[in-house]
């Protein structure tokens, strides 16, 4: 497999991704989307990408447990948000509070405690670009007012912490890599 940078941001990824799209939860069964998986590690595949509104979360989730038990430092993960995640109105779009809450969701059906890019998965007209262009970098450190990178954790120890590192944010247009 080869590797190529993503962008200007120095992470390496895999030249080719594995994304798992809605048949991940909803077309493909969990056993062979789990095949699918360890097929694509065992040639090199290091890349994953889904988004949180995929077979309504069950995507994230799926790919979650089949990347379990492999060392998180040797894959990258992608996410997206965007679609609605419920019938509320601020369960969809690029406002703060959809990105935020998006990202946690996604984060605890994952499995893991970061992301590697997170994305929007298309152009928001009703949030304000000032709203778009700053906040995604500020995710995780604006979380419970706190600075260090630290945020409170959900179905940890009570009362811990989890460290997270900081999430790239872009706009999801097709393969990102040069």
């Amino acid at each position: 497999m080869d590797y190529r940078h993503l962008g200007q941001s120095g992470l390496k990824i895999s030249e080719i991704a594995y994304g798992n799209w809605i048949t991940h939860g909803s077309q493909v069964e969990e056993q062979a989307a789990d095949a699918c998986v360890r097929a694509a590690l065992d040639e090199g595949i290091t890349t994953f990408d889904t988004a949180d509104g995929y077979a309504s979360g069950r995507a994230e989730e799926v790919l979650g447990r089949a990347l379990h038990g492999v060392r998180r430092e040797s894959i990258e993960v992608f996410t997206k948000v965007y679609w609605p995640t419920g019938d509320g109105p601020n369960d969809r779009g690029l406002s703060r509070k959809h990105i935020t809450e998006s990202l946690h969701a996604s984060l605890r059906r994952l499995g893991t405690d970061y992301v590697d890019l997170y994305q929007a998965h298309r152009y928001d007209h009703e949030t304000p670009i000032e709203e778009r262009g700053h906040r995604p970098d500020r995710v995780v450190t604006d979380r419970a007012g706190r600075t260090d990178g630290q945020v409170p954790s959900r179905g940890r120890s009570a009362g811990g912490l989890a460290r997270h590192r900081s999430v790239g944010f872009g706009l999801h247009a097709g393969a990102a890599a040069r």
